[in-house]
């Protein structure tokens, strides 16, 4: 029988505020003032983003300087919210009982920006750029030299499910025996090759993204951080299972039935015991593209006949991309957690215009609560470019 994972700590940074509480607080609310509208990002218009909403990012420690970036402080943001439970687990199993895996999409790419401006405008690259800050890995190493860990460090990059994917990567590493503890999440940062790149797939919105309306124009771009302590130990709240599938069907858009959707979440289902009519709440991937949010809809409806409570909250931070599938987690395990006393879902903010051609589905309003008569488990979908989909669960711990 394979062990159960739990997730008993969680530091948390995005749009919605700069820890847990303040985090919960907003999510429930429907919060969206943290999605602002700023120029620099594009040329010749403004762009809407989700910017952190942390009053001063924390510096690193001298030791620890050439692994300066906005990515890293936002992981380090993190980090300081959980790093008692986390040092005490250290203390318990040994550093090298403890890994790190987490999922990013930028890393130091924004560092890299000015750089290359820098060396634009003056012919040299500026003092102490690190290279280094650039590379996918970074994050992970830059963790694990701040713990002194010496147990697996890595980090998954599969542009909007990285994340979700580094937290199932964290379930394997406990359920084989190669670790005690894993810390895993995501973390990504504002920057112009994101912003531009998906400006230029025409999938970017300059207004407050619209997920499953009639008027969806796209996404908007977000950042933060969500890292999870990952073990065994007793906690109130269990990773229950996980599913993953790849559809192959196009470099970037999605099988437009979601048959790739549908096949991970049956796999989270079928890993955590639970069939449709178990769960109790939905976290959607909902980017408000018009392909993405067809097939989504398609999807949900096919699985959940009876219809499930369901919302998308990239309205409330934007797309986090590489940090997504642990913030849209992290969401769940707020409204499973003692932050959440009434019991309400994370609602789902939008126009209210349905579009006709897509299912009904049951979208959260702000101020709705969980069923008292359904089990608490929640589910958290991922969709990625190339076809890349994963579905988490998660729970009140048996």
């Amino acid at each position: 029988m394979a062990p159960l994972i739990t997730l008993p700590a969680l530091g948390l940074v995005n749009a919605l505020g700069h820890d847990t509480a303040s985090v919960s607080h907003a999510l429930f609310r429907g919060d969206t003032t943290g999605m602002v509208r700023e120029d620099g990002w594009l040329p010749q218009r403004a762009a809407r983003v989700g910017r952190a909403r942390i009053p001063d990012l924390p510096a690193l420690p001298a030791e620890l300087a050439h692994y300066d970036s906005r990515n890293n402080r936002l992981l380090l943001a993190a980090l300081r919210q959980i790093e008692d439970e986390v040092r005490a687990t250290i203390a318990r199993v040994g550093a090298h009982r403890v890994g790190v895996v987490l999922g990013t999409s930028t890393s130091g790419i924004l560092e890299g920006e000015a750089a290359v401006a820098h060396h634009a405008q003056h012919g040299t690259l500026p003092p102490g750029f690190q290279y280094g800050r650039q590379e996918l890995g970074d994050c992970a190493r830059f963790l694990a030299d701040a713990l002194a860990l010496t147990g697996p460090a890595y980090t998954v990059s599969t542009a909007c499910t990285s994340s979700a994917k580094a937290m199932i990567s964290a379930q394997h590493l406990i359920c084989t025996g190669l670790c005690d503890a894993v810390i895993a999440g995501g973390v990504d940062t504002l920057c112009r090759l994101t912003i531009n790149g998906f400006s230029a797939l025409e999938a970017t919105s300059a207004e407050l993204c619209n997920p499953m309306s009639a008027n969806r124009r796209g996404i908007n771009i977000g950042e933060g951080a969500a890292l999870f302590l990952v073990c065994r130990d007793p906690a109130a709240i269990a990773l229950l299972g996980a599913g993953e599938s790849s559809d192959a069907h196009h470099i970037s858009s999605p099988e437009p039935n979601g048959k790739g959707a549908e096949a991970a979440i049956r796999q989270a289902l079928a890993a955590a015991g639970a069939d449709s009519e178990d769960v109790s709440y939905l976290n959607l991937h909902g980017t408000a593209t018009p392909k993405n949010d067809e097939m989504e809809s398609r999807a949900v409806a096919r699985l959940f006949p009876k219809g499930v409570p369901c919302s998308s909250t990239k309205p409330l931070t934007g797309h986090t991309l590489g940090a997504a599938g642990a913030t849209e987690l992290a969401f769940c395990w707020l409204a499973l957690s003692h932050h959440n006393v009434d019991r309400r879902l994370p609602a789902h903010v939008w126009d209210g215009c349905a579009d006709p051609a897509l299912p009904e589905l049951n979208l959260v309003r702000i101020g709705d609560t969980i069923d008292r008569h359904t089990h608490r488990i929640m589910l958290s979908s991922s969709f990625a470019f190339g076809g890349s989909n994963c579905c988490l669960a998660i729970g009140d711990a048996p």
